[in-house]
């Protein structure tokens, strides 16, 4: 397996581990509730949410930086743009999860109060609408162009980056200004096109690679 083709896998399986934070949708449902802070039982499933978050933060500044040495052949500025949004998407997905476990630490100490659980839980539904809607939109769009440009992939695959990065970005400015709901089915259309990119290019990385007649 030459060089080449151990990038495209590596890139590929941290594409997919992206998407080991769906189970959150159901994990985090009881946080958001103001007296879950007060309440009582146990707290393993915003837990493991919060760790499965980490996984993800940590394979999405994978796939940029493992993506970097191919990508900085056909536009090294755009490729090293690719690595700083993808850490900064990263950045705002740890201080997300470190807003919901200072409720799981405030709950297990007794010391907080609904009004406290509600805000530091709005503050993570906050944080998440930047880090992942508004900076996945900005990195889809970098990669889909890069790819595009260098027929590394199909170009319809890269299409579908390119362009599912507006609907989403349409979706973020419309729940910032109220418009939509954040956990509306609208919202959710709004990443649709985007999810299916990157389970799509994490697939083919995986199973077919680079194309070889671009490297």
């Amino acid at each position: 397996m030459n060089s080449n083709r151990k990038t495209s896998l590596v890139s590929g399986i941290c594409y997919v581990l992206t998407f080991v934070s769906i189970p959150t949708l159901v994990l985090y449902k009881a946080v958001h509730n103001p007296n879950y802070i007060t309440g009582q039982g146990p707290d393993a499933a915003v837990i493991i949410g919060g760790m499965l978050e980490i996984i993800v933060a940590l394979a999405g500044i994978s796939t940029a930086v493992v993506l970097y040495p191919v990508l900085k052949k056909q536009h090294e500025s755009a490729a090293l743009g690719l690595v700083a949004a993808r850490i900064l998407e990263s950045g705002t997905i740890f201080v997300g999860v470190a807003f919901l476990l200072a409720i799981v630490t405030l709950r297990q100490t007794g010391g907080g109060l609904p009004a406290t659980g509600h805000t530091l839980a709005i503050l993570y539904d906050r944080i998440f609408l930047l880090g992942q809607s508004f900076m996945p939109a900005i990195c889809d769009l970098l990669l889909g162009i890069m790819f595009y440009r260098s027929r590394l992939v199909p170009r319809t695959l890269s299409l579908i980056g390119i362009i599912g990065a507006f609907p989403l970005l349409a979706g973020y400015f419309a729940i910032l200004f109220g418009l939509i709901g954040q956990h509306s089915a609208l919202a959710g259309l709004s990443a649709l096109l985007v999810a299916l990119f990157e389970f799509s290019l994490g697939l083919y990385l995986i199973i077919k690679g680079f194309k070889p007649s671009q490297l």
